[in-house]
């Protein structure tokens, strides 16, 4: 089976691509041609990860799939949310936007957090989410060089490491993508 997986991140790539089984053949955008951007217009999370999948099956004709994750922290009313990536603005840069959250975070006590995932299946002309939530909270300081985007300064529940210190086997165990792409390959294999 082959299913183009909406993405130009190559960290999220070689992340789905741990925990999808062998008998998926991933295909990027690039392998596709698709050099766009495709639009992520929506105020929602789930809406964005339906609006690429539409995209790339609309476009490209190809049965697809596409994620959207969002960063949601409780004292913030959710913040940075659905603006998870352009939230120090629209260069989308990893480091100005967990400088910016660490700063809006300065004064709180509360730092309770959830990554939330909605992955976005079209397959034989039918859309189908799933959604993954790993819940934690927002470290004082950035920790971690692996991982990326908020990873450095995101502290599972239960854990003392970052999802940037600890290795990827042990992050697709518990993160909010793994859980969302484990339901979606368990929807495939039925």
């Amino acid at each position: 089976m082959k299913l183009v997986f909406a993405t130009n991140n190559p960290n999220k790539l070689k992340e789905v691509q741990a925990l999808v089984p062998s008998h998926i053949q991933l295909l990027s955008l690039v392998d596709i041609g698709c050099t766009e951007d495709i639009p992520e217009t929506s105020p929602t999370i789930e809406g964005n990860a339906i609006q690429k999948a539409q995209y790339i099956k609309e476009n490209y004709g190809y049965d697809c799939f596409a994620d959207d994750t969002g960063l949601e922290v409780d004292i913030l009313n959710g913040d940075p949310g659905v603006f998870s990536a352009r939230y120090a603005g629209e260069a989308k840069d990893s480091n100005a936007n967990m400088d910016k959250l660490l700063n809006n975070l300065k004064e709180k006590k509360d730092r309770k957090a959830q990554f939330k995932t909605v992955v976005a299946l079209h397959i034989n002309n039918k859309l189908e989410t799933f959604t993954g939530i790993c819940p934690g909270t927002i470290t004082i300081k950035k920790r971690g060089t692996k991982g990326f985007g908020y990873d450095p300064i995101f502290l599972p529940n239960g854990y003392n490491e970052t999802f940037a210190e600890l290795p990827l086997e042990e992050k697709n165990n518990i993160s909010h993508r793994a859980k969302a792409v484990k339901k979606l390959v368990a929807f495939l294999n039925n």
